[in-house]
């Protein structure tokens, strides 16, 4: 049974990211204006959330600059137009995908960049390289966080063989992601167990980034808060990739840290989220995204079905199941 202080109290080591842009931009291909991000970053910084994450660092020899918005790159000179010295408690990171980006070039050292934290995103058969990621970030002076995707794919072994090498690592988050939105919270509960022994035996936090395929994100999310998880990803409005994430105003409102105000949240969502759905970005909880997560698959045929425009859901049922 979890401390009930866990729940009815705060933790003052609890870090909360907003990961709106990025997780956000791949539903309009971060076709965002520049008076959005700069109204979420100043929403973050009254709000009291500790990062943000603005967008990817992605390899422009893999990906046409001219289909995507800038956030697709976090392009240094673009950070500092935006935020220039960014003289805030707020802390900005960037993702970087294993095997979609230059690091090694177009990560630039700490003391020169606009950013503070880079978020390494791999799947466990990518470890080596995630591995390899994290150093050279970490020799570069950031912080550095290491997001495990699709572990409910994964088998219990090789997350914990993911987890030592990452304790032995100088990654300083380890987050588990519940990338289809196929958990549960007991199956969190338990995930969170696992990775907390590896953070209590190697001095790492640990994190959770949530989707909302079964309406779970955020129970999920508060779930792994009573389970000793400090590291808590949100999008505002629950903006993300299929059926988005957990929603930084569920969060902020559960949260009992008094650092924490949702009020500068609920101002943002009222004069921007419209606006952006009508402009034709889609995301959120519908019932291809529940077949999707309840069948443990990758949202993409829930993608293309929105995307389409479709509304024959049985046909669809039995499209994935034949998939699975």
């Amino acid at each position: 049974m979890k401390e009930v202080s866990k729940l009815m109290g705060y933790r003052p080591e609890i870090k909360v990211l907003d990961a709106t842009l990025r997780d956000g931009g791949l539903v309009n291909d971060f076709r965002f204006t520049d008076e959005f991000i700069k109204d979420l970053y100043k929403a973050n910084v009254k709000a009291g959330v500790d990062y943000m994450e603005l967008g990817y660092r992605a390899s422009k020899e893999m990906f046409d600059v001219d289909k995507f918005g800038k956030l697709k790159f976090c392009d240094e000179d673009y950070l500092r137009e935006l935020f220039g010295d960014n003289n805030t408690p707020l802390k900005l990171g960037i993702m970087a995908d294993v095997g979609r980006c230059d690091y090694q070039n177009d990560i630039i050292n700490k003391s020169d960049s606009a950013i503070d934290l880079v978020r390494v995103a791999t799947y466990i058969h990518q470890m080596p390289a995630a591995l390899h990621m994290i150093e050279d970030a970490a020799n570069k002076g950031y912080e550095v966080t290491c997001n495990i995707m699709a572990v409910s794919n994964a088998k219990e072994s090789e997350i914990k063989i993911a987890l030592d090498l990452l304790g032995q690592s100088p990654v300083d988050v380890i987050y588990l992601v519940d990338s289809y939105g196929s958990l549960y919270p007991e199956e969190i509960a338990r995930l969170s167990y696992t990775y907390m022994e590896a953070a209590d035996k190697y001095g790492k936090q640990i994190g959770i980034h949530a989707h909302n395929n079964q309406q779970l994100a955020f129970a999920n999310t508060i779930e792994a808060v009573g389970d000793g998880v400090n590291w808590l990803d949100a999008t505002y409005a629950e903006m993300g990739r299929g059926a988005g994430n957990c929603g930084m105003e569920l969060l902020l409102g559960f949260l009992r840290n008094p650092k924490f105000n949702v009020y500068p949240v609920i101002q943002f969502i009222e004069k921007h989220i419209d606006n952006i759905k009508q402009d034709g970005a889609k995301w959120g909880y519908d019932l291809q995204y529940l077949m999707t997560g309840m069948l443990n698959q990758h949202p993409r045929t829930a993608i293309a079905f929105t995307k389409d425009n479709r509304h024959d859901y049985a046909e669809f049922y039995t499209e994935v199941v034949a998939q699975d």
